[in-house]
């Protein structure tokens, strides 16, 4: 059974633009669409870069997939899957995201 915490308030969230937010040690970033309100959670940790900065990245879509696009090295990340589509054995962690109430909340354990 998934459990559950609370890591920011909805309004907490600018559509189209990441926040970070601790989850436990780890650092997660949390994106809201713009168009269609879903929300996506991947790791904060870019491999590439090997810097904590995704929840920096430019949201966008890539042939109908959402992604962020790295501020460091510019290679987009679904936010579905974690996959880089530039180099598809580098991914993100992805984590499971609910809106409960007005609470943004991450599956953890």
């Amino acid at each position: 059974m998934k459990k559950w915490m609370s890591v920011c308030q909805q309004h907490d969230l600018n559509p189209g633009a990441g926040i970070c937010a601790l989850l436990g040690d780890e650092q997660v970033a949390v994106f809201q669409c713009r168009h269609t309100q879903q929300l996506y959670a991947v790791s904060n940790f870019d491999p590439i870069g090997k810097a904590h900065v995704i929840s920096r990245g430019i949201m966008g879509s890539v042939k109908e997939q959402a992604v962020v696009a790295s501020p460091l090295y510019k290679q987009h990340f679904n936010l579905s899957s974690g996959r880089c589509l530039q180099a598809p054995d580098c991914h993100l962690k992805t984590y499971s995201i609910r809106l409960q109430g007005r609470d943004v909340q991450l599956a953890y354990g």
